[in-house]
């Protein structure tokens, strides 16, 4: 089946004051990749995927997000885009006053979303049974671990049933079993959602796990793009030290 382009950013620019961070960046992500973006921090890894869904306003450029140029949508189209791209922030952004089944009710109710096969008490079972937490259904986030508060947000994005998501550092913060677990989870997630992906990460093993092709982020932009082999045999120590 041949694959369809579900984002495309052209020249894409975004500044603060005059720190520029984003420098007429371009890139493609085709249904069903799993793209991860690398880069030293504070390089604008974040700001990328924020400016996709309008999190941050760019400055300037295209995006187009499941054949919408999202950067001339109304509040309304923009809403209805991100309903379709499910967006993992970096703690997770639990709600910590909710349960986690009110956690994953909060954005049905927010978007007032219908599946018209399932009810919304199998909705958050089925994305809890997802990441391996169904029995976590009454749970407060305090009594979470970082690794389940981790999967516990991604059932949470799941629920929507996104077509893409943006994951941001998912396993930032975590041992490297936990770490290693998640990785796997993004991949189990592609493989029974059919999402895209983008998953900005400094974790390498997370990159080697759960990417098809890395791009490697520097001065605003893009400097190399390949998989985590082809990278990581890289003759240019500026590349290679990304792996060692």
């Amino acid at each position: 089946m041949e694959k369809e382009n579900v984002i495309v950013v052209n020249n894409l620019y975004k500044s603060f004051g005059d720190n520029d961070i984003l420098n007429g960046i371009g890139f493609t992500l085709q249904s069903g990749e799993n793209l991860g973006v690398v880069g030293k921090s504070g390089i604008g890894k974040s700001v990328l995927i924020k400016c996709i869904v309008r999190l941050i306003e760019p400055d300037w450029g295209e995006v187009n997000v499941l054949g919408t140029n999202v950067l001339e949508c109304n509040e309304i189209e923009l809403n209805e885009i991100r309903k379709k791209v499910g967006y993992l922030f970096q703690g997770g952004a639990l709600y910590d006053s909710m349960s986690v089944r009110e956690n994953l009710l909060f954005p049905i109710r927010r978007t007032q979303f219908v599946d018209k096969k399932k009810d919304t008490e199998e909705l958050i079972e089925e994305s809890l049974r997802s990441v391996g937490l169904l029995d976590a259904i009454d749970k407060m986030p305090s009594e979470l671990s970082g690794g389940m508060k981790k999967r516990i947000a991604l059932a949470r994005t799941l629920i929507l049933r996104p077509e893409i998501i943006l994951y941001d550092e998912p396993t930032t913060g975590l041992d490297a079993v936990t770490s290693g677990e998640i990785s796997e989870l993004i991949l189990k997630i592609r493989e029974e959602y059919n999402t895209a992906a983008i998953i900005i990460t400094h974790d390498m093993k997370c990159a080697k796990i759960a990417t098809d092709s890395i791009k490697i982020m520097k001065d605003g932009g893009f400097i190399v793009q390949g998989t985590y082999d082809e990278l990581s045999h890289s003759e240019e120590k500026e590349i290679r030290d990304y792996f060692i």
